[in-house]
């Protein structure tokens, strides 16, 4: 049997911990802002004035990054006995993939941006926890914006085309065929998603919609980079607009329904835009079925999301069904009947942190 003093001890161990974890996060913010780990990464080895004077900042507090990273096991140090000064430093293998390229499935540095951009926004937080309301997006700064784009977009490059379209066969069939298929990408941001697709199937016409005028203008400059420009448009557009109504062989909408203060008008557009005979294809959380706790770390930081950005967001605007990033299947299946949907089918896309939904009707 547990007792009180041990399950006091093991409490206050975990905050401890989790204490450090934050404070290591913004560490590796600062490696990622000041480039220090792409430099680590073109290199066999750099002490700190090298480092300094390849990323334009000062040898003192370089050193200072450079010896916290290797305790806290992020870089390997030639020589720990050395003159300070003459220690030299590297990523070890496999690290890269983690801090520093873009594209890796494993890419995490954008998750101590979020952390950043959530500690920037407390005091806001706080507000709205005592006096009702909301905070708006712009507060959280395009940190969260950044950060938002650059965590999903290996999974969409990668991922996307590859296996979760390909896993339902009448929508990946359509998207190679001709006449070539039309796709409305809801809430699209930066744009990761519709330019996974248009990656994916060289026959599709893409159109990004979303009202954040900020995330449309580095999605066009993303589509840009990425050479489908011609094929992908993003647009500053409500989904609802009739002038769209049943243009859309398929409708996707990519973790941006639990963030909306409306989402059951939002899956009504989305219902007109693929009129009788398009594909509705919603991706969101993978949440548990039912509220348990203690939970996973799935929920556990899909709570801290909610807590930190979604909720006090999704909140900002009026009315607001404040759903929150702990979004679960019957939620979804509630909006969408409201919406008019007959159907929610529930895909068998494996994946530890999404979950896919068609709907129909």
């Amino acid at each position: 049997m547990t007792t009180d003093a041990e399950r006091r001890d093991a409490l206050a161990e975990r905050v401890f911990l989790g204490a450090l974890a934050a404070y290591e996060s913004m560490i590796v913010h600062l490696g990622d802002r000041l480039g220090l780990y792409r430099a680590l990464d073109g290199s066999d080895g750099l002490t700190s004035a090298e480092l300094g004077e390849a990323t334009g900042t000062q040898e003192r507090y370089v050193r200072e990054w450079l010896e916290q990273q290797a305790v806290a096991g992020f870089l390997e140090v030639e020589d720990a006995a050395a003159p300070a000064a003459e220690r030299r430093f590297r990523l070890p293998g496999g690290h890269a993939d983690v801090l520093v390229e873009r594209e890796s499935l494993a890419y995490m540095t954008p998750l101590a941006r979020y952390g950043v951009s959530f500690a920037g926004a407390l005091e806001a937080i706080e507000g709205a926890f005592r006096g009702g309301g909301g905070v708006d997006w712009e507060i959280y700064g395009d940190l969260a914006r950044s950060a938002q784009a650059e965590i999903n977009r290996p999974a969409f490059t990668h991922l996307l085309g590859s296996e979760w379209l390909p896993a339902i066969p009448d929508v990946h069939a359509r998207l190679h065929a001709d006449p070539p298929a039309r796709v409305a990408d809801v809430a699209c941001g930066a744009g990761w998603s519709s330019i996974g697709i248009a990656r994916a199937y060289p026959n599709v016409r893409v159109d990004g919609l979303d009202l954040d005028e900020p995330s449309i203008a580095e999605a066009r400059a993303n589509a840009a980079e990425a050479g489908v420009a011609d094929r992908v448009d993003f647009q500053v557009r409500d989904a609802g607009d009739p002038a769209l109504a049943g243009a859309y062989d398929l409708v996707t909408m990519f973790e941006a329904l639990h963030d909306l203060s409306q989402p059951v008008a939002a899956l009504r557009a989305m219902r007109g835009l693929a009129g009788e005979d398009g594909a509705v294809l919603v991706m969101d959380e993978r949440v548990a079925d039912a509220f348990t706790a203690p939970g996973d770390e799935v929920e556990r930081v899909m709570y801290a999301y909610s807590v930190l950005c979604c909720l006090p967001a999704g909140l900002a605007d009026t009315p607001s069904a404040g759903t929150g990033t702990v979004m679960r299947a019957d939620t979804l299946r509630r909006y969408a009947a409201e919406a008019g949907f007959a159907e929610v089918e529930i895909l068998p896309i494996e994946n530890d942190v999404f979950r896919f939904y068609r709907l129909r009707g």
